[in-house]
């Protein structure tokens, strides 16, 4: 944790941020490694940024691990990611005395159709152990797609509403946001994507709906505290309408 004495004061800051890590494959194409070495660097650059905001005070961090198109990379890249998401997994487990001052909840966002079982039962056993933190969530979206959670939300409306469990009149933006993943959290106020690219990629499709975005060049192993500072004043002087005046 970091002393609360050193951290810059804003007068605003998001309750929801969610963040793009992308730039792993580049940063280690740039120093000549293989990218299996960039995503073991952006790894550590998750645990800074997922405590330091934890630090900050914001509620809830969703940080974008592994879309549901990632499963198109070479085969020994999705092992890597898989592997490395099991020892950090393990990881949590092992030092989770350590960890009870931090007060961080993990929470796995997306499909788990396709995730092996090994790494099910981690993923389920981490969310248990954690689950009564309450200084800060940290949702890891993996195999995830906005497209795809919103399709499986309207899904299970449309079998309900076929049960008559559910009238089509009652069917609107609340029930909607209601069987997303994110059910019971607030929408991202800012949405922050390093590494030079300016799209969201399916990236919180429904709940970002009127999110503030900030780009940035930085590749996701280099983002720092500094940068994450950068985005948040930026944050703190948008004047977020709504669609009002």
């Amino acid at each position: 944790m970091t002393d609360n004495n050193n951290l810059p004061v804003f007068s605003v800051l998001p309750k929801h941020v969610g963040f793009i890590m992308d730039g792993n494959g580049r940063w280690a194409k740039n120093k000549g490694l293989p990218r299996s070495e960039g995503h073991k660097a952006g790894a550590k650059t998750f645990r800074k940024i997922g405590e330091y905001a934890a630090d900050l005070g914001i509620e809830v961090v969703t940080f974008y691990a592994f879309s549901t198109e990632n499963w198109k990379r070479p085969e020994a890249e999705v092992n890597a990611i898989m592997e490395l998401f099991g020892d950090y997994l393990n990881e949590v487990i092992d030092r989770i005395r350590e960890n009870e001052e931090k007060g961080i909840r993990l929470k796995f966002i997306g499909d788990r159709k396709g995730i092996s079982p090994e790494l099910l039962n981690l993923m389920d056993y981490t969310e248990m152990l954690t689950k009564n933190k309450s200084r800060i969530t940290l949702n890891i979206a993996i195999n995830y797609g906005g497209r795809h959670e919103i399709a499986s939300a309207v899904k299970v409306i449309a079998e309900k509403t076929e049960k008559g469990e559910i009238s089509p009149e009652d069917i609107d933006e609340n029930m909607i946001s209601e069987y997303l993943y994110t059910k019971g959290q607030p929408d991202p106020d800012l949405i922050i994507r390093p590494s030079g690219e300016f799209r969201t990629s399916n990236f919180l499709t429904w709940q970002g709906a009127y999110s503030e975005l900030w780009f940035s060049d930085v590749l996701w192993p280099d983002f720092t505290e500094e940068n994450f500072n950068e985005a948040l004043r930026a944050y703190e002087n948008r004047n977020r309408r709504f669609g009002g005046v």
